[in-house]
């Protein structure tokens, strides 16, 4: 009896241990999304996660919600000085996320400055 219950508590803990290793390493997909970076910022009552948004549309109408890993200093120092700015995000997409990685499962992995199409000096 204790060798089932023993095998058992490693399947459990094997199990695990594969789903956190598919949702932290694995992506679904990878992209950019481009947009005004309306809102960043570290938020959290347990687990304090890097937050942000861009809206993507003239109205505000499409709105991106993404997350930054704590670990990321240069992306987080970047999206800071971007504030209000139009910009380029680079992402990967998870299967799903923990609670200490952020809300969203859109993880970014790099930040850079774009022209606005809106506002195009060269029309």
């Amino acid at each position: 009896m204790k060798k089932v219950l023993a095998l058992l508590l490693v399947l459990i803990a094997l199990g695990y241990g594969a789903y956190f290793a598919v949702v932290y390493y694995a992506s679904y997909s990878e992209g950019t999304r481009s947009g005004e970076l309306i809102k960043f910022s570290k938020k959290g009552v347990v687990f304090k996660t890097y937050e942000g948004e861009i809206s993507q549309g003239i109205s505000g109408a499409q709105i991106f919600s993404f997350s930054v890993e704590e670990n990321k200093n240069t992306i987080i120092q970047k999206l800071n000085d971007y504030q209000g700015k139009y910009v380029k995000l680079t992402y990967k997409e998870r299967f799903g996320t923990f609670a200490w990685l952020g809300d969203t499962k859109y993880f970014i992995i790099d930040a850079s400055l774009e022209n606005s199409p809106h506002f195009n000096k060269n029309k």
